[in-house]
């Protein structure tokens, strides 16, 4: 069952985006970029508040995603990629971007804090920033 709503477009929008985002990190960062998009839908807090689909999300300006600002969210949606997409979309999880709604790649090691947000962990190139369980008590 899934825990967003979504159509088969939605579907292909967040397998694009996970791919933009997080192909050289490989299939499981791919699903924890999704997670972090799945749960900006769901969160309804801090800069993602009133975003109700996942085409919201992918698209919301400013404050979105680096590969669909940047203009490197342009190659289509390959099965694999919508297989893994349909994962998050069900709810599977994955530490550390279990609650995160934000990521980033930096240069070095991961900051602490960043953007007031606490750093939940880093799997190969990305960090992951979760909120607390008070300010956005969906995610959890």
């Amino acid at each position: 069952m899934a825990v967003v709503a979504y159509t088969e477009e939605d579907v292909k929008l967040l397998a694009r985006l996970m791919r933009a985002e997080a192909e050289e990190d490989g299939q499981l960062g791919m699903l924890m970029v999704g997670n972090v998009g799945v749960n900006r839908v769901r969160a309804n807090c801090l800069d993602f508040e009133g975003l109700r689909s996942i085409r919201q999300m992918v698209f919301q300006s400013p404050g979105g995603f680096e590969a669909v600002q940047k203009g490197y969210f342009y190659q289509r949606a390959r099965e694999e990629d919508m297989r893994l997409a349909r994962r998050v979309i069900r709810g599977e999880r994955f530490h550390p971007a279990t609650n995160s709604l934000w990521f980033f790649r930096p240069d070095g090691a991961c900051p602490a804090q960043w953007f007031n947000q606490w750093n939940a962990g880093r799997f190969k190139s990305h960090c992951f920033y979760a909120p607390t369980r008070s300010d956005c008590p969906r995610v959890y």
